[in-house]
């Protein structure tokens, strides 16, 4: 029966995640390396290699120092790095460069992982119905609406976008790739951190198992060989109807 939810199981969910990621992985990294001599993405960043090895050179410093060997240097090496990045963040063009890198890495990354989702975790699922990825394809799981009826494309719409793409990897990137930048700070991994660890308590306190993106579609991922799905809500209607109609036939002796 529909009201007996036959949840995918947790090893074979995993499982056709880990695939599902790695798929994703690929087609978004081929997506960026078509857009990023596209953008000129690596023009700016030669252009700002070039600026800063030639400060550098001039000051004969190294910008790629960590927080242990700046402590190390003396007051006089100090002054140098410090005077040789003063140089560097007064140069106009390599100011624009860097802005650019900046943007051009959101633009990139946004874009990439956007492709990827409306590929795989929309299209094809839609194409092979019930809310089938590659991954859940292959190890025989689905999607259905929480109360028994099939998806449809708004209910992977919201899945899809505003689930997975903008709440469950787009802020993780986006925060991940400040901190790159240095934009950011400790603040980016602990929020992605925080956020990972509410992932896995919604999987384990929901009844239905369900992180982030299915609650917010109102879906659930099932093990299809066992459970009933109905094309329409008028067809889960009437099946009610004829478990009811039964349950009182049966009284009725």
């Amino acid at each position: 029966m529909v009201y007996d939810i036959q949840k995918a199981g947790f090893w074979k969910r995993l499982s056709a995640w880990m695939l599902d990621a790695i798929l994703l992985l690929f087609l978004a990294v081929g997506v960026s390396l078509i857009l990023s001599p596209a953008l000129k993405f690596d023009s700016y960043y030669d252009t700002m290699e070039s600026i800063s090895q030639r400060y550098e050179e001039e000051a004969g410093v190294s910008f790629d120092v960590t927080a242990e060997e700046y402590a190390a240097m003396t007051e006089a090496e100090q002054a140098e790095l410090e005077a040789a990045y003063g140089k560097f963040a007064a140069d106009k063009e390599a100011v624009h460069a860097y802005n650019m890198l900046t943007s051009l890495s959101v633009v990139i990354v946004s874009i990439s992982a956007l492709v990827a989702c409306l590929v795989l975790e929309f299209a094809v699922p839609m194409a092979l119905k019930n809310g089938q990825t590659v991954g859940k394809k292959i190890f025989g799981l689905g999607v259905m609406r929480a109360h028994g009826v099939k998806v449809d494309g708004v209910c992977m719409f919201i899945r899809t976008v505003l689930g997975k793409y903008t709440i469950e990897i787009m802020v993780p990137v986006m925060l991940m790739t400040m901190v790159f930048w240095g934009i950011l700070g400790i603040v980016g991994p602990i929020v992605v951190v925080l956020m990972l660890l509410l992932q896995v308590i919604l999987m384990f306190a929901t009844r239905t198992n369900s992180t982030i993106h299915d609650l917010l579609a109102h879906t659930v991922a099932i093990d299809l060989q066992s459970q009933m799905i109905f094309d329409t809500e008028e067809d889960l209607i009437a099946y009610k109807k004829r478990i009811h109609e039964d349950m009182v036939n049966r009284s009725s002796y």
